[in-house]
């Protein structure tokens, strides 16, 4: 079965994600350009993640959505096992957001075209004045644009499927603002591609999504952080399969 997943992929899975990268590229730079980024820079993306997971025939089962309200901006933060982490946050958490991540993405042909004319939320540390413009830009989004943000608080994808630890940045952002605070919980995506095996080919594995209770701010300030921080934490981990369980540091934070 290896072998003929591994065949499919050659002849399907990869055309159709390449070919499915260009067109959700040049939908998302017309359409941003032409009307409502807001519109533009979600929905071809959501898309785009399904019919990637699709290809490669990756079943996916999302539990929680009933916890979100519909007109509430969250800053969901996530565990980060794999690449495909981003095909099953974008196609299944159901709510239009902003990513929070690293400007290097902007390298990558096409999707560094996407994500610029979208406006997603890139993390440069090069420089105090370039990390505030990153922590603005986040700002404007939750405080303007009715939208949510997602960010991976470990800061890089696992090398081992387990949880490393969770940085401040996003929880400071929520507490500035007085939003809530979504945890989320990926199953599969290490099993499917993790990141010492980038472009090799997929191994087949379900995904899930799991979607926490909010986290309201109890006050604000430095308390407010530590504690929302490690009810998020724990709630991640929580529902974690019992193979990730556990901390393991994870030597690029």
């Amino acid at each position: 079965m290896r072998i003929l997943y591994c065949i499919y992929q050659i002849f399907i899975a990869i055309p159709v994600t390449i070919i499915a990268t260009i067109l959700t590229a040049f939908t998302v730079g017309v359409g941003c350009t032409l009307g409502d980024g807001h519109y533009w820079g979600y929905y071809p993306g959501r898309w785009w993640a399904r019919v990637i997971t699709k290809a490669f025939l990756l079943p996916v089962k999302v539990e929680g959505r009933e916890n979100l309200e519909p007109d509430q901006s969250y800053v969901f933060v996530s565990n980060h096992q794999g690449a495909f982490d981003i095909f099953l946050i974008y196609g299944f958490l159901g709510r239009n957001f902003k990513w929070m991540m690293k400007y290097q993405i902007n390298k990558i042909p096409f999707v560094g075209y996407a994500c610029k004319k979208s406006h997603q939320i890139m993390v440069d540390k090069r420089g105090v004045s370039k990390i505030k413009k990153t922590y603005q830009d986040a700002r404007d989004i939750l405080e303007h644009a009715n939208c949510s943000v997602v960010v991976f608080p470990e800061g890089a994808r696992s090398f081992t499927g387990h949880m490393g630890e969770f940085r401040k940045g996003a929880f400071m952002l929520a507490d500035e603002l007085q939003l809530p605070v979504v945890p989320l919980t990926i199953n599969g995506s290490f099993n499917v591609m993790p990141r010492m095996k980038d472009w090799h080919f997929a191994t087949w594995h379900p995904l899930s999504l799991t979607i926490h209770q909010p986290i309201y701010p109890v006050g604000q300030g430095p308390q407010n952080i530590q504690a929302t921080m490690h009810q998020a934490y724990d709630s991640v981990m929580s529902s974690l399969v019992p193979e990730y369980q556990g901390f393991i540091a994870n030597p690029d934070q």
